[in-house]
């Protein structure tokens, strides 16, 4: 009898229609992992805050067709990885598409699931980077979700592939055909752009700023480019706590006043939403040409990009029904230092 295996893509999620804005951002904000508060104040602030934020995110929105496209690209990108995976003959693969702040969630696929009656699930998000506020807020709310329904099958985890070799190249590749193009108003500066954290959260021992910082050194090192200008930034700052820095904004303005193009590069984003439709397409744009920087090209994020989808199919390909977590080595990536690292809870040994 053939093994059956189910494939869970995490994605963040986001509003498919107007309506859908305020609710959407009321889940991000209720989400503990985002707002570390007690009841009933983490739920009056989410309600304040989604209801001041909405009128603004429409606006946003608006700009970039109403919603956002996230729901239908990662479809697409879960196609692209069932028909990779069906190559081979040895089980039979299917992958679900499972959303944090909007639906699909986790409380209906969980249930889907359950119907295919799989031999093995595989955890697999579309954050490349570890963080607590994303891979982990999605494996607490899928864990939540199998219990309500009883839901016992074996489950492997993968925590994160920031460095892993099919997805850099597949980094490597795009910033590459991009490259040129930036170097045609001079030599630009890369501009690694990844979200945002308050520093509160890194402080705790968070890996996603080491991870990001992983994830550009091995490109670097890939793309071998002399005398390669780059930073590393982030952006999507909401409230008025201490975010990581420099901010993706300040770079832009750093080379307007030294007159220099720049290549952004969604480092941390694998699919296109309103991060990179909105925020770098339009008002980072805007900014640039503000600021005086002399060109302003912008990668896209990998999506169905061939190597990114061999690179998810190796690591679903690799997990076995025993694993309860792994990485795209195998093994813990993350410095003792980086105390939220899963492999921590697991007792796994630090690098």
């Amino acid at each position: 009898m053939t093994k059956k295996t189910a494939v869970i893509l995490f994605n963040l999620g986001g509003p498919d229609e107007t309506k859908a804005i305020k609710p959407f951002l009321f889940n991000l904000f209720y989400d503990t992992a985002i707002m570390d508060l007690k009841n009933p104040w983490r739920w009056l602030l989410a309600k304040f805050i989604s209801s001041r934020r909405s009128v603004k995110a429409q606006a946003m929105y608006n700009k970039i067709g109403g919603k956002s496209p996230i729901l239908e690209l990662t479809n697409i990108q879960a196609k692209a990885l069932e028909d990779k995976l069906s190559l081979n003959k040895d089980s039979e693969y299917k992958v679900f598409v499972s959303m944090r702040y909007w639906h699909p969630m986790s409380d209906t696929v969980v249930k889907n699931v359950r119907n295919y009656s799989p031999d093995h699930i595989i955890l697999l998000p579309l954050y490349p980077q570890y963080s607590t506020t994303t891979t982990a807020s999605s494996f607490a709310n899928w864990e939540a979700s199998a219990a309500s329904i009883d839901m016992n099958i074996p489950t492997t985890k993968i925590c994160c592939y920031p460095a892993d070799l099919g997805f850099i190249t597949a980094h490597a590749k795009l910033i590459k055909e991009a490259y040129w193009k930036a170097s045609e108003s001079g030599k630009p500066r890369v501009l690694f752009s990844a979200h945002g954290l308050p520093e509160k959260i890194i402080e705790k021992g968070d890996p996603y700023c080491w991870q990001i910082e992983k994830t550009v050194a091995v490109i670097i090192q890939i793309l071998a480019i002399e005398g390669f200008d780059h930073s590393i930034c982030y952006q999507s700052r909401v409230g008025a706590l201490k975010w990581t820095s420099p901010s993706t904004e300040h770079e832009i303005k750093r080379a307007g006043t030294e007159k220099i193009p720049v290549l952004v590069v969604p480092i941390s984003f694998v699919s296109e939403h309103s991060e990179t439709l909105y925020e770098l397409d339009i008002k980072y744009r805007e900014l640039a040409e503000k600021s005086g920087v002399t060109g302003y090209v912008r990668v896209p994020a990998l999506g169905t990009e061939p190597m990114f989808i061999e690179a998810l199919a190796d690591l679903c390909l690799k997990t076995k029904a025993d694993d309860k977590l792994c990485s795209f080595n195998k093994d813990r990536f993350c410095p003792k230092m980086q105390s939220q690292c899963p492999y921590s809870l697991e007792g796994k040994k630090a690098a």
